[in-house]
């Protein structure tokens, strides 16, 4: 446990300074070009390399000793970072030279996650397997929370070199953490699937362990569409609040958000979750289902903060017990494999979302509920008409949507009973 502390709290500095970094850094591409399309690139730059990346980062973190990975990782990410620093202080940093750093530190970060989640499981007992998923939820809702503040502050006192300079700083005391502590070996529990210096073969071994265990890939499902309506709703919640609401109030709204991230990660952290983790799983996604339909509802900043509360609360619970579920199933030599699909999925399912939430909005959904519109005497009689409305409706159909994907999950025996079949590869 000593050793996970440790990490840990590098791990947490570290997302705090890159946060910091990746907001400024977004403002300040927005303040000198003035465009939406090149400050949402930055979004995309930061998720695509972690989707073409994961494959092979799976295959490293189970080859090659995942201490190195993870040090070795971080030394890229924060390189990636130093030269941006140096670009600004000799006068010729440009836009192309961000997209550049920001994909690279991307890329070195997609290394080393999956090696850091099989690392986890290596270091903590099963029976607590949710509570330091939790730990690590922690990490991102006090980055998600504290970086746009503190961001916008520190670019007016220490300006956007100062950032740079600050998580540089952050890089090197997670690297100090990190040399700080020794990992053990892992186990060979499963037979190698191909020579190790065919290392493209890696990609497949994760797919195919999940494809075979019914259960897993299901949960994996399952999850893919939770965050695809999560993503849905990140994109579109600032256009459906600010309809109806001042961006002061909204700036409010969100910190609410946060503040019900950070109790759901204190929350789990300190439950552990229980011993049917699977419930957890089914219990809050159905609440984060809810509360998005309910969102779409109504234009009500009291109902609306609610549920930006409640839904955020139900985030770290669900990651931290499906996480959880995963580690304790998978054998020992192939987890960061499978860790590296299930984070590709993932991010695909996002990045699908990030892709189709504007143009859905837009061109589909908004155009429905305009004054005259096909679903004003209908539809628009019970949500009201008018900016914001098509987008309120398509928060209710994916809360809807995801209420549906739920309730048929719980009735699959197979997915019901993912954590009794296949047996635990670690014993509780």
């Amino acid at each position: 446990m000593r050793t996970f502390i440790i990490i840990w709290i590098g791990q947490l500095v570290s997302l705090l300074g890159s946060g910091l970094t990746g907001f400024a850094l977004s403002i300040w591409v927005y303040k000198n070009t003035n465009s939406v399309t090149q400050f949402a690139l930055i979004s995309v730059l930061t998720m695509l390399p972690n989707i073409i990346i994961s494959p092979l980062a799976g295959g490293l973190g189970d080859r090659r000793d995942r201490r190195k990975v993870i040090i070795l990782s971080n030394c890229g990410a924060g390189l990636s970072i130093l030269s941006l620093t140096l670009l600004f202080f000799i006068g010729h940093l440009e836009i192309w030279h961000i997209y550049i750093a920001t994909a690279a530190s991307s890329a070195f970060n997609a290394l080393q996650w999956p090696a850091y989640d099989a690392v986890v499981t290596q270091l903590i007992p099963p029976q607590h397997l949710v509570r330091a998923n939790g730990m690590f939820q922690l990490g991102l809702a006090v980055a998600q929370l504290i970086s746009p503040v503190l961001g916008g502050f520190l670019l007016v006192t220490i300006q956007i070199q100062g950032v740079f300079i600050l998580d540089a700083i952050t890089f090197v005391f997670c690297l100090v953490m990190l040399l700080l502590v020794r990992l053990p070996k892992p186990i060979t529990t499963t037979k190698a699937e191909a020579p190790k210096n065919l290392l493209w073969h890696d990609t497949l071994v994760g797919w195919h362990y999940i494809t075979t265990r019914r259960g897993l890939f299901w949960l994996l499902i399952l999850n893919c569409v939770y965050h695809f309506v999560e993503g849905i709703a990140v994109v579109l919640s600032t256009p459906l609040f600010l309809s109806f609401t001042s961006t002061a109030v909204l700036g409010t709204m969100l910190s609410i958000g946060g503040s019900g991230m950070i109790l759901g990660t204190a929350f789990i952290s300190t439950w552990g979750g229980g011993k049917r983790r699977i419930y957890n799983v089914f219990g809050f996604m159905l609440l984060s289902g809810l509360c998005m339909l309910v969102a779409g509802l109504r234009r009500d900043v009291v109902l609306c903060s609610v549920a930006i509360f409640l839904h955020f609360f139900s985030l770290p619970i669900v990651v931290s017990s499906r996480q959880a579920i995963f580690q304790s199933k998978i054998a020992a030599d192939v987890r960061a494999r499978v860790f590296a699909v299930n984070r590709m999925l993932i991010n695909l399912s996002l990045l699908l979302a990030y892709l189709v939430a504007g143009p859905l909005a837009d061109h589909v959904f908004e155009p429905l509920l305009t004054i005259n519109g096909p679903l004003a005497g209908s539809v628009g009689k019970i949500i009201g008409v008018g900016p914001g409305r098509g987008i309120g409706l398509l928060f209710i159909i994916m809360g809807m949507l995801l209420i549906v994907t739920i309730v048929t999950s719980y009735l699959s025996p197979r997915l019901r009973l993912v954590e009794s079949e296949p047996p635990n590869v670690i014993s509780q």
